[in-house]
């Protein structure tokens, strides 16, 4: 029996994934949409307040979010396009930062959650739920994390750039609560989403990409 269990799980833990990210983004969004104060937030306010702002980690934060910002992310898109030579895979890059843009600015449109006011490090405009940095950013950055675990064979350079992409995925997150444009809720919703999203899109689109 557990070793029937097992097999389910590895067989589907994709959809597993999927589906547990999806049913915590949906009761975020339910408390989000009748505009209930949420315990997550309180915590993540307190915790950037009371340990992190500072003269030396707000420039730090300034220049990590901007990796997460569209000007940059669309950029960075167009180049990955032009510069690798399999044009499906540079189209797969592109159609993913233009679906999971549209997924958010519609989110964002239907809740229209305000963004918070108790501190401002920078301005922003706009609506607050789901981040758009967050969302965008685990969309863009995880869709290369994939396309670096199926097609580079070199374990170290794999690896090294999975970790970066990672570590830079959750800094990116962070600093939006840090700068006080976003509340922790916004953040996690963002990055649930965008696992959920990228389980679909990778399943959907693989088949039509290169052999590794």
């Amino acid at each position: 029996m557990k070793e029937d269990w097992k097999e389910f799980i590895k067989k589907n833990l994709k959809w597993i994934i999927l589906f547990i990210c999806l049913v915590v983004f949906l009761a975020i969004a339910e408390n989000v949409f009748n505009k209930e104060i949420m315990y997550a937030d309180i915590i993540g306010y307190k915790l950037v307040s009371t340990y992190l702002i500072s003269d030396f980690v707000t420039p730090i934060a300034k220049f990590i979010t901007n990796f997460g910002g569209a000007i940059f992310l669309s950029i960075a898109a167009v180049m990955l396009f032009l510069f690798i030579k399999n044009k499906k895979i540079g189209l797969s890059i592109i159609s993913n930062i233009v679906i999971i843009t549209v997924l958010n600015q519609l989110l964002k449109r239907i809740l229209q959650r305000p963004r918070p006011t108790e501190f401002r490090i920078v301005e922003e405009t706009g609506y607050s739920f789901p981040s758009g940095h967050s969302m965008v950013s685990m969309a863009f950055y995880g869709y290369l994390i994939y396309l670096i675990y199926r097609y580079i064979k070199n374990k170290y350079v794999k690896w090294t750039l999975i970790t970066i992409l990672s570590i830079l995925i959750c800094l990116i997150g962070i600093s939006r609560i840090y700068l006080g444009v976003h509340y922790t809720s916004d953040v996690l919703g963002g990055f649930l989403l965008s696992i959920s999203y990228l389980v679909i899109y990778i399943s959907s689109i693989k088949k039509l990409l290169p052999e590794e």
